[in-house]
């Protein structure tokens, strides 16, 4: 019998990639993806997408959403407490392990690593140390499609936001910026890949700068 997983989901591209490469080894079972969504705003942590958008993506992948919700003001401890909600009721339903689509930040490893502790269920990382100058270009050679949400104003300019995610956007990055924004440059929604039932139509609103971030806001129908 194959070992059952939840996926971290962000809606984005490093997620995507992720359920494709474990839905592509077909050694495991993914169940069900996990979100958290900011309540205040009805939308994903730090993507700042849509709930609709998520909703959408989830009936595209075929795959239902277990979602953690947080309030806009979140502390380390609420968060943690939520979240630990999350994981023992997947422990409850036998879930075997939780993926992430990290790629190389230990500190990220190590903090989910304790967290999982609590609950003794285990965190996976399929794309752990994949090479992300190759990564991204794969990704779009594949197929998968996103915008770009979010990116932080400190590293880079607002003309990048709303993007789409492709070769020339990569092009443009400048080299401190990972290709894969690993270390929070930018964010994205996937809206099409080969993860995907359908595409889902999607286009980029308004972009507004808060607190240091400059935001597209997604519509997805």
């Amino acid at each position: 019998m194959k070992k059952k997983i939840w996926l971290s989901w962000s809606t984005g591209k490093d997620s995507a990639y992720t359920l494709y490469r474990l839905q592509s080894e077909n050694r495991m079972a993914v169940e069900s993806l996990l979100t958290t969504i900011t309540t205040d705003y009805e939308r994903v942590s730090m993507h700042s997408t849509q709930k609709k958008c998520l909703d959408l993506q989830s009936e595209s992948l075929g795959l239902p959403i277990v979602k953690v919700e947080i309030p806009s003001k979140c502390t380390n401890e609420i968060y943690e407490n939520q979240f630990l909600s999350a994981l023992n009721a997947a422990k409850t339903e036998g879930i075997d392990y939780i993926a992430y689509g990290d790629l190389f930040l230990d500190d990220i490893k190590t903090y989910r690593q304790n967290l999982h502790k609590k609950v003794e269920i285990k965190p996976i990382f399929p794309l752990w140390g994949l090479e992300t100058k190759t990564l991204a270009r794969q990704m779009i050679d594949l197929g998968f499609e996103a915008f770009i949400t979010c990116i932080d104003s400190k590293k880079l300019p607002k003309s990048f936001a709303g993007r789409k995610y492709d070769h020339s956007f990569i092009d443009d990055l400048p080299d401190s910026v990972d290709p894969c924004g690993e270390n929070g440059e930018f964010h994205t929604f996937v809206y099409n890949g080969p993860i995907f039932k359908k595409t889902i139509s999607a286009e980029v609103g308004e972009i507004v700068e808060r607190d240091g971030f400059i935001f597209a806001d997604v519509a997805a129908y």
